[in-house]
């Protein structure tokens, strides 16, 4: 069993150096931030510490938490300077898809033009949601085209769609894409949602194989969003 962990351990370590690296890039202090937070929270328990008269036991007990505290701002600030290498580049919004946890199948670039206009789609309990990104006239058109295509095939379940963008003019910024779909009202039940992602299969075989763009996620960014959706262990 050792031998199997060992690698999990180094592959983890990888990835939290990875993060780093490319957080490092967009927020030159987080070193400094990380080492303050982990400090702080220290000298909490260590004070709380000597107030209840276990110095040694509670301040222990801080060095596990500042860990555990320092990892989640450093999450946070990993997922910011993720968002902000990809921002205002063409698949941007599907990378930001790529933060949804389970229970939503997401399929990038359903539709596209040769401008570079995309269309993506989530499945999940809200129902169908279609997400465009691009010029934001030729976006609405192809959205348009898109929601009744769907329509053949989405029997009950609801349709909806968004603009991925700056989040001005009716858009939503890409760094709240995830957030927004999944404040979504509960529409479906897990069984119908099967249903419906059976019922696109036969639109899916209709379409021609969509290309998808280049690099829209940076491979150093993959391990933030790791981070971001949870899969890294915490400090035990």
């Amino acid at each position: 069993m050792a031998k199997t962990d060992k690698p999990a351990k180094q592959g983890r370590f990888r990835q939290l150096a990875a993060a780093y690296s490319m957080t490092k890039q967009y927020d030159r202090h987080i070193g400094l931030i990380l080492l303050g937070v982990f400090l702080v929270v220290v000298a909490i328990l260590v004070g709380l510490g000597f107030v209840l008269g276990h110095p040694f036991f509670v301040g222990s007990f801080g060095v596990t938490l500042g860990v555990l505290v320092a990892l989640i701002v450093f999450g946070r600030r990993a997922e910011r300077a993720a968002y902000g290498q990809v921002e205002g580049r063409p698949g941007a919004a599907g990378a930001a898809l790529g933060m949804l946890r389970r229970g939503w199948k997401v399929q990038q670039t359903v539709a596209f033009t040769k401008n570079q206009d995309l269309v993506h789609r989530v499945v999940g309990r809200p129902g169908i949601v279609l997400i465009g990104e691009g010029n934001p006239a030729r976006v609405r058109n192809l959205l348009g085209v898109e929601k009744k295509k769907h329509a053949r095939f989405a029997g009950e379940a609801p349709i909806y769609d968004v603009i991925a963008g700056d989040g001005t003019e009716d858009s939503v910024a890409v760094k709240k894409l995830a957030r927004h779909i999944m404040k979504l009202p509960r529409n479906l039940a897990p069984g119908e949602v099967t249903e419906v992602m059976q019922r696109l299969k036969a639109l899916d075989a209709s379409r021609p194989a969509a290309p998808l763009p280049r690099g829209p996620l940076p491979q150093s960014a993959k391990a933030a969003r790791q981070m971001m959706r949870g899969k890294f262990n915490t400090p035990r």
